[in-house]
C-alpha cells in the first residue's frame, strides 16, 4: 500500500499575513508563538517568520515579552496617516501619540524623531497650531513640559490631579475641604444620635458614601474645579488616618465613612502630617514638594 502524500506546506505571503492578523484579532490580549504554529500547521516556518517581520516593518502588530515568551499583539491604527503635514509632522505626532496621557519630554522627542532642536521646535509649533498636540507643565520639574494629544486629559502624575494651580500646592484648598468633609461626616453622626433607634441602627445612619460627600461638597460650590469621587476619597482617607473617622467596606455602594470621637489624644507621632498628606509620594528632596520646605511639617515639628 502506497504511503499518502505529504502535505503541501502553504508559503503565500498574503494568504500568511490575513491568517495571523485574523489570529491577533481573536486574541486581543497577545497571541503566543506555540498558539500561532498550533493554528497554523501547515505554513512552512519561513514564511510565517517573514510574514511576522513584515506586519511588525508595517506597524500592523506589537511584539511584547510576557512570561510565557513572546507575544504578538494587533497594533491600534496610528492617526498619523491621517493628518495633513510633511513627514517630519507625522514623524513627532505618532511618537508623541504613543507616549500616551503621560506626554513625552522634548528630549525624548528629540532622540526618537533624530531631528536637530530647530527643525523639531518648528515641527512641534505647527502640531500645536493645528492643535493635534499640546504641550502641559509637569508638576514634577517646573521648567519641564512634556508634549501629548490635543484631546487627551493629562495623567494626574503630570498636573497633579485637583491639588495643583500652575504648578502650585494648593494647601490651603485641601485644608479646607478636609474641613467641610469632616463637618458632613460629624452633622451625621450627631443626626444618627438624636433618633430613638437602637446603637447598630445609629451607626448605620451615620456612615456616608463617597459620592453623598461628593455631592454636598459639589452643592457647597467652594470648589473652581471639577472634582471626581476619587479626589474626595482621598480627602475622606486623611480624614481616617487623623483619627477623626473610620472607614467600612460598604459592598456595591464601595466604601463608607463616618465620623468617631477617639477616646483619648492621639499620640505626637500619629499627627505627623506625611501620614495624611494626600501628595506624600511626590514628597522627596527635589521638586517642589520636600520636607524643609512644608509648612504642616514645621508646626508639626514646633509643637515639640
Amino acid at each position: 500500500m502506497a504511503a499518502p502524500a505529504p502535505m503541501k506546506m502553504e508559503t503565500d505571503s498574503e494568504s500568511v499575513e490575513s491568517q495571523i492578523i485574523e489570529l491577533v484579532t481573536s486574541f486581543p490580549q497577545g497571541v503566543a508563538d506555540k498558539v500561532l504554529i498550533a493554528n497554523m500547521p501547515y505554513v512552512d516556518p519561513k514564511a510565517r517568520a517573514q510574514a511576522i517581520n513584515k506586519l511588525l516593518v508595517e506597524e500592523k502588530i506589537d511584539l511584547f515579552k510576557s512570561s510565557e515568551g513572546l507575544l504578538y499583539r494587533l497594533k491600534s491604527p496610528s492617526k498619523a496617516a491621517t493628518i495633513s503635514g510633511d513627514q517630519e509632522e507625522k514623524i513627532v505626532f505618532r511618537i508623541v501619540e504613543s507616549s500616551g496621557n503621560l506626554g513625552s519630554w522634548i528630549r525624548d522627542i528629540r532622540a526618537k524623531s533624530n531631528l536637530g532642536q530647530t527643525q523639531l521646535n518648528k515641527v512641534l509649533k505647527s502640531l500645536e497650531g493645528k492643535r493635534l498636540i499640546k504641550a502641559v507643565k509637569s508638576v514634577n520639574a517646573t521648567k519641564k513640559k512634556v508634549y501629548m494629544l490635543y484631546n487627551l486629559e493629562p495623567d494626574h502624575s503630570v498636573t497633579g490631579g485637583a491639588w495643583y494651580s500652575d504648578q502650585d500646592f494648593e494647601s490651603e484648598f485641601v485644608e479646607i475641604l478636609n474641613q467641610q468633609c469632616y463637618r458632613f461626616l460629624y452633622h451625621k453622626l450627631e443626626t444618627s444620635r438624636d433618633g430613638s433607634a437602637g446603637p447598630i441602627a445609629a451607626k448605620n445612619s451615620s456612615m456616608v458614601s463617597t459620592k453623598d460627600v461628593a455631592k454636598f461638597i459639589t452643592d457647597l460650590g467652594i470648589s473652581k474645579v471639577a472634582l471626581k469621587e476619587k479626589d474626595i476619597e482621598a480627602i475622606l482617607n486623611t480624614i481616617v488616618y487623623d483619627g477623626k473617622a473610620e472607614k467600612c467596606e460598604g459592598g456595591e455602594s464601595g466604601s463608607l465613612y463616618r465620623a468617631v470621637e477617639p477616646l483619648l489624644p492621639s499620640a505626637g507621632l500619629a499627627r505627623c502630617p506625611c501620614g495624611v498628606c494626600p501628595v506624600i509620594r511626590r514628597c522627596g528632596d527635589k521638586g517642589n514638594i520636600k520636607p524643609d520646605t512644608c509648612n504642616y511639617f514645621r508646626d508639626w515639628l514646633e509643637e515639640f
